[in-house]
């Protein structure tokens, strides 16, 4: 039977973890940036809707998970 070990060896699991939790903060911080300028485009324009709100915090989020797709298939490679 193989030995399954899922990290490589020599490496530290604690940098896998940090890697990880450094990418959720970073897609947190996209998304939060992405609403807090819809929410001021909005004040700007003077719209009662939030259109721009909506707009941008579905695009930060499209770009947040695109980001997090292009980081994961290039640890998988490594």
């Amino acid at each position: 039977m193989q030995n399954r070990n899922p990290n490589k060896p020599g490496r530290n699991p604690l940098a896998s973890y940090g890697k990880y939790s450094a990418m959720a903060f970073q897609m947190g911080l996209i998304i939060a940036a992405g609403t807090y300028g819809g929410t001021l485009l909005d004040d700007l324009v003077n719209i009662k809707f939030p259109v721009f709100t909506i707009i941008l915090s579905l695009a930060a989020v499209a770009g947040a998970i695109w980001l997090m797709i292009k980081e994961l298939s290039n640890t998988n490679n490594k």
